[in-house]
């Protein structure tokens, strides 16, 4: 999908295309709800995480532990 927004129509057409059987009274709140969650990604892929350890390098018994003290 490009930076143009999900129109109704072209909603309707990916989920026909997925196998989803999309009533048509849902096509422009599918739409929408697209629409809002490629903003939400696209704001976080602006995020700079490269200081950052990945995720298998986080050990919660270690935070607990140093809260705890």
């Amino acid at each position: 999908m490009s930076s143009a927004e999900l129109t109704p129509p072209e909603a309707a057409r990916w989920a026909a295309r997925a196998g989803l059987p999309l009533p048509a009274d849902r096509h422009a709140a599918v739409a929408a709800t697209a629409n809002h969650i490629h903003s939400v990604v696209a704001v976080l892929r602006e995020l700079d995480f490269g200081d950052t350890p990945p995720a298998s390098a986080y050990r919660a018994e270690q935070e607990m532990h140093d809260a705890a003290v």
